[in-house]
């Protein structure tokens, strides 16, 4: 049985995207091109791969076991990869990167640009998912580095610090919390959820991670709108436009005329972390990067 890199690529891009069309524009293929790929490879093993249906294809037993050697395959690759690297001219290392919404937005385009301005030659591929998920990408050997809140299990993982990341609420000055709040410094989620909130856009990891808290308490979020970025959030949410949720860094660059109150739930008084399975075992440039985020 002959499987060559571009199989096991593909087979990791359609088991990752849930679909064979997804992983095969993932892995520069066109579609026939890619079903013959596969339909070859459940040939040569004489059994099914992929389980297809209408929500897309996951794999079978038998396509977890090939997943599984083909991401440890693929990274004995990129290692070689990186310990050739000195002796050969533009030869490039990739990281694979996860982190929150916070992380995203807030803390890794500085700590990045420098790191790649020092590291030309490394690009770093970056993506954001929700915390549960990084660890078990991480876990899985699906990414090199994930951050992380502190608030979900990442026993089987290493860790350090990254940053303090709080999460409070804001409002306008003038919105009826604000007036019935007086001058109380903290609240209370479970308070606030009798209020309209403008949230993130329904894929973050936040709003995600928010929406999961209402529900824990029974309740629901009504979200009048969702916006991209924390700065227009920050700034409907001074106009009166509803409550929001967000990193204590981004509110303190809000206008002045938004009222800022602490979250008094444990889940909000949240830090940062960095995961890795194991650093020893990451490639050299991947532990560069690991190293730089520790600074």
């Amino acid at each position: 049985m002959r499987y060559d890199l571009t199989d096991l690529k593909l087979f990791v891009h359609i088991a990752e995207s849930g679909s064979i069309t997804a992983g095969a524009q993932l892995t520069h293929l066109a579609l026939p091109s890619a079903s013959a790929r596969v339909r070859g490879m459940e040939q040569a093993l004489d059994a099914p791969l992929l389980q297809r249906g209408r929500r897309g294809a996951e794999p079978t037993e038998a396509g977890r076991a090939l997943l599984q050697h083909a991401r440890g395959i693929l990274r004995q690759v990129e290692d070689m990869h990186a310990d050739l690297a000195q002796f050969a001219t533009g030869l490039q290392g990739q990281v694979r990167l996860l982190c929150n919404t916070s992380a995203m937005t807030e803390f890794l385009p500085d700590a990045l640009a420098a790191f790649l301005n020092a590291h030309p030659q490394l690009s770093i591929d970056l993506e954001e998912r929700p915390s549960r998920d990084i660890v078990q990408a991480v876990a899985d050997g699906a990414a090199d580095i994930g951050i992380i809140t502190d608030a979900v299990d990442h026993a089987a993982l290493q860790t350090f610090p990254f940053r303090d990341d709080p999460l409070v609420l804001v409002m306008a000055r003038g919105h009826p919390l604000a007036h019935s709040l007086g001058h109380q410094r903290r609240i209370a989620f479970a308070e606030a959820l009798a209020h309209d909130f403008i949230g993130l856009a329904g894929d973050s990891a936040l709003q995600q991670h928010v929406a999961g808290q209402a529900s824990r308490l029974g309740r629901r979020m009504h979200c009048k709108i969702r916006l991209r970025s924390f700065e227009a959030i920050c700034r409907m949410a001074a106009g009166g436009a509803g409550l929001a949720i967000v990193p204590a860094t981004a509110a303190r660059r809000s206008p002045d005329h938004l009222r800022i109150v602490k979250l008094s739930d444990a889940w909000a008084d949240r830090k940062l972390l960095v995961c890795m399975r194991d650093a020893a075992a990451l490639p050299g440039y991947a532990r560069a990067l690991a190293d730089a985020l520790r600074r």
